[in-house]
């Protein structure tokens, strides 16, 4: 006779990209009656992060409510902020509308991701806006709509979202006088064919570009450099990601980057009973170079905690699953788009799609990834395993 077990509690915090497939992916491999998964987040509908500058310049986004994309599932959505984690006592800390409680847990999923990274500069929290979450996308909305005509709006950082945002803006508002400053040159990143259509379109865009330039202090109504100052009655600050800050205040063993420290499994390297996915994940892929903070990084580690989750929870073989670049989806507005296909460790190759035809390759990769994680259990049915007595055991050493 098989042996009762308890139900063994998965809690998955965060539902971006990364957390929210995870729940999903868990919920098909294993069976309701020996698992309870829970997704903890702070707003009640999916974010689609990928699609940030479009909300910032007034695109209206199709709402995607957690409770209709998990109706049926078995996956139970708990609304809060976390706000505290003891991987000792196996608890998360989720302040919500009724106050502060604590959720116990066996396995834990860590998929708070990240936010924008001010890199320490002056003024830049208090003047700067931010695209990376709906809130600040929301705010910017509203700065930008309030805008009269000519008015200079200026883009810092020169990465992709950067360059996503310099365009989407210039496209929506040819009225405005927007500028990007690049720390190195436009596109120097991508191959000569990417690099020349990224400055073309930036051309007919009126986009004006300061290369090789670093920003120094942000003011109300300007950034300085050391070139001098630059206009500014909006800059939007897109340097970077800083992750959650809460790893750190845990015992969970972070590198300096703050991101948690895992195996090839996304297992923590100090806590067996959890897992970091996303760009909350210190993770090392080919050529022994650590993935990107991006959705294309992201979700990949999603998969693989997930599975590895499953299968040890059911004494079944470690599935690995190779992380690894192909290309970089890059809108630049509506009209217009690049993708510039890659090595498996995110070098530019002398290939790139360009002009309409990549704009409508990017807009099906974000629908793609905005489908994948609205449908959880796609694919049904699929084998479920029973969760073994010894498979539930916490803290089992890794295989």
């Amino acid at each position: 006779m098989r042996q009762t077990i308890q139900q063994h509690r998965v809690v998955v915090i965060g539902a971006g990209y990364t957390g929210a497939t995870a729940a999903g992916r868990l919920a098909r491999r294993l069976r309701g009656e020996d698992v309870s998964i829970t997704l903890v987040n702070a707003e009640a509908d999916f974010v689609e992060r990928v699609r940030m500058h479009q909300l910032a310049v007034g695109q209206p986004l199709r709402p995607r409510p957690f409770d209709e994309m998990f109706a049926g599932t078995g996956v139970e959505l708990c609304l809060g902020r976390v706000t505290g984690i003891d991987v000792d006592r196996r608890t998360v800390t989720v302040t919500g509308a009724d106050g502060a409680s604590d959720l116990e847990y066996d396995t834990l999923v860590y998929a708070l991701g990240s936010a924008w990274n001010t890199q320490g500069v002056p003024g830049t929290a208090e003047h700067a806006h931010e695209i990376a979450g709906r809130d600040g996308a929301l705010r910017l909305r509203d700065r930008l709509a309030a805008l009269a005509p000519g008015s200079p709006v200026t883009v810092v950082g020169g990465g992709l979202t950067g360059v996503e945002a310099a365009t989407e803006l210039a496209e929506t508002r040819p009225d405005l006088d927007v500028s990007l400053i690049a720390r190195a040159g436009l596109g120097d990143w991508l191959s000569p064919k990417g690099a020349r259509h990224l400055q073309k379109v930036f051309s007919n865009l009126r986009i004006t570009t300061h290369e090789h330039t670093t920003v120094l202090a942000v003011h109300a109504d300007r950034v300085t450099t050391p070139q001098g100052d630059i206009p500014a009655t909006v800059t939007i600050w897109t340097t970077g990601f800083a992750v959650h800050p809460i790893a750190r205040a845990t015992t969970l063993q972070t590198g300096d980057t703050g991101q948690i420290t895992v195996d090839a499994t996304m297992r923590s390297l100090s806590h067996p009973d959890v897992y970091a996915i996303g760009d909350a994940a210190l993770v090392t892929g080919p050529g022994d170079k650590p993935l990107r903070m991006s959705c294309a990084s992201g979700v990949p580690t999603a998969w693989q905690a997930a599975d590895a989750i499953a299968a040890r929870l059911t004494d079944s073989k470690l599935p690995t699953i190779s992380a690894r670049y192909f290309n970089q989806c890059i809108s630049l507005g509506r009209k217009e788009g690049l993708i510039q296909y890659v090595t498996a460790d995110d070098r530019a190759v002398n290939a790139a799609l360009t002009g309409r035809l990549a704009a409508l390759y990017k807009e099906l990769v974000c629908k793609g990834a905005a489908w994948g994680v609205a449908n959880p259990t796609i694919g049904l049915p699929v084998r479920r395993r029973r969760v073994t007595a010894e498979g539930a055991r916490v803290g089992v050493p890794a295989a």
